[in-house]
């Protein structure tokens, strides 16, 4: 097998998948369609793992280009010149193994959470398509590549979230992202452009060489181009003040939720600046409003998570609040630290996207309250109670045990209790931010305070106390097609900070991510672990979250309902109207936008543009019923007609000499 296609693989076997159930999903059926996508996604992974042990075998060299393809010459265009290339290195493969990895989790468990769905077969064509796309991402190149997987996403996104398009609040919830995104991209197109008449090249390679020998020659051009590609950032990481699109996005099947906005796209923006840091550093200013941005999104995030009534909002600005952490991070040079963060939040995340998941499917569809006999979980279907908000549900940790047991897993791991995968990556950013830059500490240290509380008061709103409806009375454990991946991923939280990032040099290798990653990202300050900071914030998550439990406990059980944050007032009303960002986005662009359109579509185009295109056509329609009057049949007529053309011909040269 050559080297070429080896690199090709991982790609090529999820496009295998989009196409075999594009045309033959329903021949397939169900249970064929499904396995076949999860199958595909299993070959990706399994080529992405070789692909690993290469590298690894290669020499550990900081400027290390990996392993890399050129498969044919893509665009050429005067001094532009662009292969259709990929590249896998320490960086990419680590996101390589995260997208297939989790992603295949994710596909065996939409097998069972998507059962009798009408367009089963779709739906994994288009997770099928995800996934591919989102290797194009991360293996591409060049500036141009990452911008083609940027794009397919962002498709795959819109058409994800707005899956269960029946309903309206879907479509408009697919269309809102869409167009949130296409925001962020014009600064982003707008930066490769400027990447490209400042160096002559949109290659890693080169762009990077050439930045790190010109140096301060270029530091203004960069400064402008590192801005830009930050707004692109905000765009797909949901940072402020583009974050508003993300919490919408749960109106998607909650697999969409798990793989999408919490393993994967959402933190193309961190890998970007990863992947870019060279620049990143040469730009100060940059970095200090990528640290404020990504502190701000934390905490705004945060505190409107503390009043959501619906399970997987909740997520949805838990997940902007985290991808702040990382952001921030990558604002106060630790790389190393966002990356971690990055592969951690994928495992507990996704547990917990997919754990509300089995809540929202057990709580549908229990043979004794189940309405509707085809797949809805949220989609609109289901004609009982709301199955996500938190309200109706409690007493679930005895009716649930494994969706409890490992969503417990999923919320300490987010809280970051130690030792759990979440308390590692956090420290190491909080550390990080408290040797840079004291304000964006400050901002991550109360977000991370807030995550305990949240979380706890999810967990106790939904796993305790007796149950809040009858359709949470009759919930049963989900099956072993959900559960298992639920298992599994609960490992990978417990685990996967030690594994991935040993702080110590006892036991494991220690910082082991950050020697892996120093052919890309260089040799990096390591943050060393802080016995102290450690300790106090594992205390403050404690009782953030000993708080939440009986704050709950007393105020919102099956006899009382009461929500206790609402004595806050005004910081209540605040945070349950999400800051207003909608409202001051509906005022500031929707509104005048609209008014803007129906100016043009009224006044410009149907009374102008139209005007003249109408009034031309009727012209020439009441010239030809004038001219049609000649035309009698009678030759007579004819011969005079021509005999007058003549004599007025002779007329005008007989006048005109």
């Amino acid at each position: 097998m050559t080297m070429d296609l080896q690199i090709i693989l991982p790609v090529l076997f999820p496009l295998v998948g989009v196409l075999v159930n594009s045309f033959f999903g329903r021949r397939l059926g169900e249970r064929g369609s499904g396995v076949f996508a999860s199958l595909m996604v299993a070959l990706s992974f399994g080529a992405s793992v070789l692909l690993l042990r290469q590298l690894s075998a290669q020499p550990h060299t900081e400027g290390a280009h990996g392993l890399a393809s050129q498969l044919f010459p893509w665009i050429q265009v005067g001094t532009l010149s662009v292969p259709f290339g990929f590249q896998v290195d320490q960086l990419s493969i680590l996101l390589m193994l995260i997208i297939t990895g989790v992603g295949l989790l994710i596909h065996i468990y939409a097998t069972g959470y998507m059962h009798n769905d009408e367009r089963f077969p779709r739906f994994f064509v288009f997770l099928n398509l995800f996934i591919s796309s989102m290797l194009v991402l991360v293996m591409g190149d060049s500036f141009l590549m990452m911008f083609v997987g940027w794009e397919l996403v962002g498709l795959c996104s819109y058409l994800l979230i707005g899956f269960w398009f029946s309903e309206i609040k879907n479509s408009e919830a697919g269309r809102k992202a869409f167009v949130v995104n296409r925001i962020g991209d014009v600064a982003f197109v707008l930066g490769i452009l400027l990447i490209f008449t400042t160096f002559g090249s949109l290659s890693y390679t080169e762009v990077f060489k050439a930045v790190e020998e010109r140096g301060a020659e270029v530091a203004a051009a960069v400064g402008t181009i590192t801005l830009l590609l930050f707004i692109g950032a905000t765009g797909k990481s949901a940072q402020l003040p583009l974050m508003v699109w993300l919490p919408d996005a749960m109106a998607g099947p909650t697999p969409v939720s798990a793989l999408i906005h919490a393993a994967t796209m959402v933190t193309a923006g961190i890998y970007m600046m990863a992947r870019s840091h060279v620049m990143f550093e040469l730009a100060p200013t940059t970095q200090t409003v990528v640290g404020v941005v990504g502190g701000l999104t934390a905490l705004v995030a945060g505190v409107i998570a503390l009043t959501q009534w619906d399970i997987k909002k909740v997520l949805a600005y838990s997940t902007v609040s985290q991808l702040g952490f990382m952001v921030a991070a990558c604002g106060v040079g630790a790389y190393t630290a966002a990356v971690f963060h990055l592969l951690t939040h994928a495992f507990f995340k996704a547990l917990l996207f997919l754990g509300s998941g089995s809540v929202i499917h057990g709580i549908e569809h229990n043979p004794k309250t189940a309405t509707h006999a085809t797949g809805g979980h949220g989609g609109g279907h289901h004609q009982g109670i709301d199955p996500q908000d938190m309200r109706n549900m409690g007493g679930l940790k005895s009716r649930m045990k494994i969706t409890f047991i490992t969503y417990l897993i999923g919320g300490l791991a987010l809280a970051g209790v130690p030792p759990l995968a979440g308390f590692w990556s956090k420290d190491e950013i909080l550390v990080s931010a408290s040797q840079s830059n004291s304000l964006v500490f400050w901002l991550l240290a109360v977000t991370a305070v807030l995550t305990a509380f949240y979380t706890m008061r999810q967990i106790r709103l939904v796993f305790f106390g007796e149950p809040r409806s009858r359709e949470a009375w009759h919930t049963i454990e989900s099956g072993p097609q959900m559960t298992i991946p639920l298992v599994i991923l609960a490992v990978f939280s417990v685990v996967g900070g030690v594994v991935i990032n040993w702080p110590f040099e006892a036991i494991l290798p220690a910082h082991a991510l950050s020697h892996w990653l120093e052919p890309v990202l260089g040799k990096l300050e390591v943050a060393h672990f802080d016995f102290g900071m450690a300790g106090i914030f594992s205390l403050l998550a404690i009782v953030a979250m000993a708080a939440a439990y009986f704050m709950y406990k007393r105020s919102y059980n099956e006899t009382v309902k009461q929500e206790p944050l609402e004595k806050l007032g005004p910081l209540y009303a605040l945070s349950s109207n999400k800051f207003y960002l909608d409202d001051i986005y509906r005022v500031l662009v929707v509104i005048p936008f609209h008014g803007f359109a129906t100016v043009f579509a009224q006044v410009i185009d149907k009374n102008g543009i139209d005007a003249v295109v109408n009034g031309i056509g009727g012209a020439v329609r009441n010239a030809s019923l004038v001219l049609r009057e000649i035309q009698t049949g009678f030759v007579r007529s004819y011969g005079l007609v021509m005999l007058l053309g003549v004599a007025v011909l002779v007329a005008w040269f007989v006048f005109t000499r």
